[in-house]
């Protein structure tokens, strides 16, 4: 056996570098790491590698050196537009071979041969047999698109994908002619008189329709819509979904489902009755309740389910559930074996959604199957007119969208995706200056191998639902494309180290369902990012992310405007910081000193805080945007119109800016100890702020006339 605690031997690290794990990183204070054995070989255990003793090792090494021999295409070759790529072709030695591209229908059909490469490599004994490789070139002139590679002969006759992604997502032209810009929301919080007790698509289109009619914004980005639990209690934490595919339900509006105009006056009032039991709420200070809100709108939703839908409203159902296939289905049966026996809690025979067991529930839950499924129709319908609305009052982009990092450990997409997402490991991030303990996000990362295993597939259909209907994508944690901090079970957040993906391949597929929908993308590459990496996305035309208060001259003073990056998103805060008024007034580290966050003395972290909005507030008075003696609003607007400084092509105000709010709506690190996700849009008194007067809210208007084209 291993010692755990000890330096890993060469062997174990060169294992370790074969599946793309970390064998030593630098530290968010510029410190060079190694983890030791025991981290790697339980991280190995977690991509399906047994590195429990020396003999274990060198077995799983010689497999991994066998493995792309035993192919005889790669299951996925991942390749630029207007660039030659060489793929690998494995057959008995000897061997004839050849290989032919199937184009996929969006880019027209049709048939591309390709042409072996004089290129000689020497066979390779693998099992038995004498294998040869042969080499065939993939023209610089194949279309984008999902296409279908084959190889045929006497020891082949197998099949691969080809992806052509684009060189980089175009970027649209009104960006070289100014800053865009946008509010960025916490749906859930922004309610309106006629909410369920929490923000909605319909709250959305309004909000959307009217910061761009009214005040020329070109895009609303909001939290992640992914689908949370179908029960109480429902995970608060829009970043940790039960699925990043499908969408939260919790946010229809009963109301403007089609089907509610021909209810019955009796089902009318069932309607009404389970609406009063949460339209108080929308006024409440109070830690916002999904469960309450998410019951009412349930009842609500299966008495309007049951009203009969038109012939036209039938086929655009059909079609939509067609569209998006057994990936639905499966979803929608999870939903129904969770409200049946909890998320967690599924019998033992019900692990494997193949199994005859779950087919047996799926014709015994048939009703509530249909059920959910036909949730996701209304929610998906609901997102169109939200987009629709947002274009309508002007908007350039609409709705950006927000990417997770990643899905709930017994989660619908656990279930679903089997071995794609690992087992024994989470995601979560290294300390640093404002988690100093590190974070474990709690969720199981992709398995870099079985995602190639797939060829992408259950990453290409998350990105295209959520790309729906959307105007921009945020994409959370960027750098995950790239690598992601795995912790393995049971250790702390700071004893994990990174496992490497294939960015190419990420990347493009991204740029790629992103340039088919019309979307631009912006990664939140905060945080340790190399220089390299956004390089790199902005060379494929992926936007970064600049929060001023993060952004520093490199002598702790903040970077002067003119030097931020073009191609980013710039914000003046983020949504795991208070507000800008709250963070002004030091709530950032009040509130950790209160929840014992800090690994550092308070009066030394409270001095640090001090410094830097003395430094902020001098940078602002040197450039005349305050004066000696400003007011809370006047220093929040002053920092916007930093921003207008910038040459950043986007530029976001967040909502509770804008009404004045104090509090912060997640703070890392913490699961009960902070009401994370549940505080309702307020004003600095913590007066609850509607939709309904938003737009008659003087301060609000005074920021928005800051960016008003």
């Amino acid at each position: 056996m291993l010692d755990d605690s000890a330096a890993p031997s060469p062997a174990l690290l060169r294992l370790a570098e074969a599946h793309g794990i970390a064998t030593e990183f630098w530290s968010f204070h510029g410190t060079r790491e190694h983890p030791r054995t025991g981290t790697l070989r339980r991280v190995l255990a977690a991509l399906g590698v047994d590195a429990s003793s020396p003999e274990r090792i060198e077995l799983a090494l010689a497999h991994a050196d066998d493995m792309p021999w035993r192919r005889v295409v790669p299951p996925v070759v991942v390749a630029r537009e207007g660039t030659e790529v060489r793929v690998p072709v494995h057959v008995t030695d000897g061997d004839p071979v050849t290989v032919h591209v199937d184009l996929d229908d969006e880019a027209g059909g049709g048939q591309v041969q390709l042409v072996q490469v004089d290129l000689y490599v020497e066979p390779r004994t693998v099992d038995g047999r004498r294998i040869g490789r042969a080499t065939f070139l993939v023209p610089d002139d194949l279309p984008l698109g999902w296409h279908t590679l084959r190889a045929d002969g006497p020891s082949a006759g197998a099949r691969g994908t080809l992806v052509v992604t684009p060189q980089r997502v175009a970027l649209p032209d009104f960006l070289s002619d100014g800053p865009a810009w946008g509010l960025m929301a916490q749906l859930y919080s922004t309610r309106s008189q006629r909410s369920w007790g929490v923000g909605d698509l319909a709250d959305l289109a309004d909000v959307a329709w009217l910061v761009g009619h009214e005040h020329g914004a070109d895009f609303v980005l909001i939290n992640p819509l992914h689908a949370a639990e179908p029960v109480a209690p429902m995970t608060p934490s829009p970043y940790l979904p039960t699925t990043r595919r499908f969408v939260n339900p919790l946010y229809i509006r009963p109301d403007d489902v089609r089907e509610a105009g021909y209810l019955s006056s009796a089902d009318r009032s069932l309607v009404e009755w389970a609406a009063e039991t949460v339209t108080p709420l929308n006024a409440s200070s109070a830690p916002i309740d999904r469960d309450a809100a998410w019951e009412a709108k349930r009842s609500a939703l299966e008495v309007i389910h049951a009203v009969p839908r038109s012939a036209a409203r039938e086929a655009q159902y059909a079609a939509y559930v067609a569209e998006e296939g057994a990936g639905l289905q499966t979803f929608a049966l999870w939903c129904a074996l969770a409200e049946k026996y909890g998320p967690e809690s599924f019998p033992p025979e019900l692990a494997d959604p193949a199994s005859p067991a779950v087919e047996a529930e799926r014709i015994a839950l048939a009703d509530r199957v249909e059920f959910f499924t036909w949730l996701q129709w209304v929610v998906d319908e609901q997102l169109a007119a939200a987009q629709a609305a947002a274009r309508g009052g002007g908007m350039r982009l609409g709705i950006m969208h927000d990417l997770a990092v990643g899905v709930h450990p017994a989660g619908a997409d656990t279930w679903m995706l089997g071995d794609v997402l690992a087992r024994g490991a989470t995601v979560g991030a290294p300390p640093d200056m404002y988690n100093q303990q590190g974070q474990n996000w709690s969720q199981p990362p992709w398995r870099p191998d079985e995602l190639v295993r797939t060829a992408y597939k259950p990453y290409r259909d998350m990105l295209r639902t959520v790309l729906r209907h959307a105007g921009a994508i945020r994409i959370d944690h960027v750098i995950g494309l790239f690598r992601l901090w795995w912790i393995p079970e049971g250790a702390g957040a700071g004893e994990g180290t990174y496992v490497r993906y294939d960015h190419e391949a990420l990347v493009g597929i991204l740029a790629l369902e992103a340039q088919r929908a019309g979307a631009v993308v912006i990664g939140e590459d905060l945080g340790t990012v190399e220089p390299w990496v956004r390089d790199y996305l902005s060379e494929r035309g992926v936007l970064g992310t600049s929060v001023l208060w993060f952004e520093s001259d490199g002598h702790g003073g903040p970077l002067p405007p003119e030097e931020y990056r073009r191609l980013v998103l710039a914000t003046v805060t983020t949504h795991d910081l208070p507000p800008t008024a709250g963070y002004l007034a030091g709530e950032h580290v009040a509130i950790r000193e209160r929840l014992g966050l800090l690994t550092e003395p308070v009066a030394t972290v409270r001095a640090q805080a001090e410094s830097e909005r003395g430094r902020m507030l001098d940078a602002l008075r040197s450039r005349g945007l305050v004066g000696d003696d400003p007011s809370e609003r006047e220093i929040v607007e002053a920092l916007h119109r930093w921003l207008l400084g910038t040459p950043s092509v986007l530029l976001g105000v967040a909502l509770t800016d804008a009404v004045g709010e104090r509090r912060a709506q997640n703070q890392p690190g913490t699961d009960q100890e902070y009401p994370n996700w549940k505080v309702p849009l307020a004003d600095g008194a913590g007066q609850v702020v509607l939709v309904d007067d938003l737009f008659t809210n003087a301060r609000l208007r005074s920021l928005a006339a800051v960016f008003r084209r």
